[in-house]
C-alpha cells in the first residue's frame, strides 16, 4: 500500500508539474508570437526607411552637385566684389591722407600768412604800408596758383562719388 501511494503521490506531483510546464510553455509561445509580429513590423519599418535614406540621400547627392555648379558660377562675381572692395580700401586710404594733408594745409596758412606778414613789417620802415601790399599779393598768389595733381583726382573723385549715389 506504501507503493501505491508512493506510486500515486508521485503521479500526481508529475501532472501537477506537467500542468504548470504547459502553462509556461504557452506562455513563451505567446511571447514568442509577439516577438515576431513586433520584429516584422521592425523589418517592415527598416526596408521603408531605407528606400526614403536612399531618395533623401541621391536628392542631397544632386542638391550638392547644383550647389557646386552655382557656386563656379559666382566665383568671379565673388572676385569682382574683393577687388572692388580693395580699390575702396584704396580709396578710403587716399582720402584720409588728402584731408590729413589739406587739414595740415589749412592749419598751416594762417601761420605762414603771420610769418610773412610779420616778415614784411620788420624789413620794412613803412610798417603799415607795407604790411597792406602784403596782404594784398597772398590772395593773389593763390589766385594764380595751378591746382595741384591731387586736387584734381579729390575733384574727379566726388564728382564721381556724386553721381554713383544718384
Amino acid at each position: 500500500m506504501i507503493w501505491e501511494i508512493s506510486v500515486a503521490v508521485a503521479a500526481a506531483a508529475f501532472v501537477v508539474l506537467v500542468v504548470y510546464l504547459v502553462k509556461t510553455l504557452k506562455a513563451a509561445e505567446r511571447s514568442l508570437q509577439t516577438t515576431t509580429e513586433t520584429l516584422r513590423e521592425v523589418q517592415k519599418t527598416v526596408d521603408e526607411l531605407g528606400t526614403e535614406v536612399r531618395q533623401v540621400v541621391r536628392q542631397a547627392n544632386d542638391l550638392t552637385g547644383d550647389i557646386q555648379h552655382k557656386m563656379k558660377q559666382i566665383d568671379p562675381l565673388m572676385e569682382s566684389v574683393q577687388h572692388a572692395g580693395e580699390v575702396l580700401n584704396e580709396v578710403t586710404l587716399a582720402t584720409k591722407q588728402v584731408s590729413a594733408a589739406l587739414a595740415s594745409r589749412i592749419a598751416s596758412r594762417p601761420r605762414m600768412a603771420k610769418r610773412k606778414a610779420q616778415s614784411a613789417v620788420t624789413t620794412a620802415p613803412e610798417g603799415p604800408i607795407r604790411r597792406n601790399q602784403a596782404d594784398a599779393e597772398l590772395p593773389s598768389q593763390d589766385a594764380n596758383r595751378k591746382p595741384e595733381g591731387w586736387v584734381k583726382w579729390v575733384d574727379v573723385a566726388a564728382d564721381v562719388w556724386q553721381k554713383y549715389r544718384s
